[in-house]
Formats: C-alpha cells, structure tokens, sequence
C-alpha cells in the first residue's frame, strides 16, 4: 500500500512577493569599497584572512578628508596594539624592497632581520612623530602680580627627516617667546621640538609646526623659531654639498612687529651659539 504523498508546506508553498523574475543584477549591489573581514570570523577552505591594517587606515582617513602627508600626525587613528600590526606590515614590505634590490637577506648575516629593523625605525625613531600624541606640556600659572613679562629663548636639537629622499636632517631649533599666562617646563620646548620634527618633513613646514605647536602649548601669541640645518639629501646625493646650512625663521606677534624684539631674539640666538659646545 502506498503511502499518501503530502507536500512540505514550506517547499512546497506558492510564490509570492518576495520570489521575483528580475534581472540577476538588479538583485545584489556592489558594495562601494573593499570589505575586510578578521581572520577567525569568516575563515573557510577558500582562505579568507585579515586585510592590511594600513589599508583599512588609509580609507578611514580618505573617507573622513583626512590629510595623511610625511609630516601630518595621524595619531588620532591609531589604538592600542595598531603600531605593532603596522610594524609587521611594514616589514613585509621592506622586505620585498630587499628583494627587489637583490639583497640577499636570507644567507647574508648583515641583511638578517634588516626589514624589520627598519620598520622599527621609521614607527618608533625617524617617524615616531607622525604616530605618537603631542607631548604632555605641563603648563604653570603665569598670572602672579610679579609674573614674568619678558622673552624667553631655548635651544633645541633636532632629529627629522627630509620626506623627498627620507635623508637625515640634523639641526638645532631656536625657540624665542614672551610670556603669556601661563609657562612650560623648559624640557617641554624641546619634547615638542622633536615631536613636530620626527617626521617626513621640509624644513619650512618644521619651522611653522614648532611656533604652531608651541603658541599653542603657552598661550603666547608672540612666537618665534629659528631653525638651522644640515640635509643629508644634499650631502649623501645629488649636489654633494657637505658645507650645506639651511636656514628658516618664523616669526609671530612682536617678534614680527617690533624690531626691538627681533633684534633682542637674534641676539640670544648669537649668544647661545657662543655658548653651545663644538
């Protein structure tokens, strides 16, 4: 006897509304940007990993018109754990540079762990700028009856890095201001100096970066900054100049206005540079 046959009343149920005869196109939609998936989340036989975390960054900043040149800090970006992914990820890179350049980076002991060395570099040393918050500037009240009103001028050592050729800049920063309410540190002139200078930079834009960042730091609308250095772009290339100085100065407020002030800001520079060791 054969049993009746009963339909699934799923399977088996009438189309309706939502079972439409369209065109295969008009039923999915490109999505407008690549999709990263995490390694673990959606792993399957056809190997679906993790894209590049620089990646996902660039197109975060692009998308938010965010500007991420050599000398631009995008700290603001970046979580905890970021540095070291992107660390891994620039030592792949190196090391396809290496190989491009015919470096023999496996059996040759002086190329050995060369890549990743030089991603430590560029994130933690010549570039740490770009990735690292502004220094904590410690403020002081300036705004006691016997405050102090007159200039003040620091010397400041620099370390950053041409971005054209990414050569070595090597200079000192003289920074002049006239106190305003509030004062810093002395230590923290030169901690903001460096941060504004480990980066991809053109000396002019430095020059700008510190009187910015240091008006910022005092409240000083009366800002000045003097920076000389020497380029590795033209010492270890190009024109070969090993007598090569660069000098810029920014000035703000009364250091631009009255030259009185200038006078007095350049005069310091001279008696520091009598003063610095050889």
């Amino acid at each position: 006897m054969t049993k009746e046959f009963i339909p699934d009343p799923v399977l088996s149920a009438p189309q309706d509304k939502e079972f439409v005869d369209r065109p295969i196109e008009t039923l999915y939609v490109a999505l407008p940007q690549k999709v990263y998936v995490k390694a673990g989340d959606m792993m399957s036989d056809k190997g679906y990993s993790e894209g590049y975390l620089a990646d996902v960054l660039r197109t975060k900043m692009k998308r938010d018109n965010k500007r991420f040149w050599a000398g631009d800090n995008v700290s603001d970006y970046l979580h905890e754990g970021d540095k070291e992914k992107l660390i891994d990820e620039a030592t792949e890179a190196f090391e396809l540079v290496l190989d491009r350049l015919l470096i023999d980076r496996e059996n040759d002991p002086n190329s050995q762990g060369t890549a990743r060395r030089l991603a430590k570099m560029y994130f933690n040393e010549i570039m740490a700028g770009r990735y690292e918050q502004a220094p904590d500037a410690t403020a002081f009240p300036n705004d006691s009856q016997d405050r102090y009103e007159g200039m003040l001028v620091v010397r400041s050592e620099l370390r950053s890095m041409c971005s054209h050729h990414h050569q070595p800049v090597t200079g000192v920063a003289y920074i002049g201001i006239i106190a305003a309410e509030k004062l810093i540190g002395l230590s923290k002139y030169t901690r903001i100096a460096q941060w504004c200078a480990r980066r991809g930079t053109l000396q002019e834009e430095l020059c700008n970066d510190i009187a910015r960042e240091i008006s910022k730091a005092t409240n000083s609308e009366n800002v000045a900054v003097y920076v000389q250095a020497v380029h590795g772009c033209c010492e270890n290339r190009g024109i070969m100049a090993h007598s090569s100085l660069t000098q810029t100065t920014v000035l703000t407020g009364t250091f631009k206005t009255d030259p009185h002030t200038k006078k007095e800001f350049f005069d310091n520079i001279k008696l520091q540079q009598e003063f610095a060791p050889r």
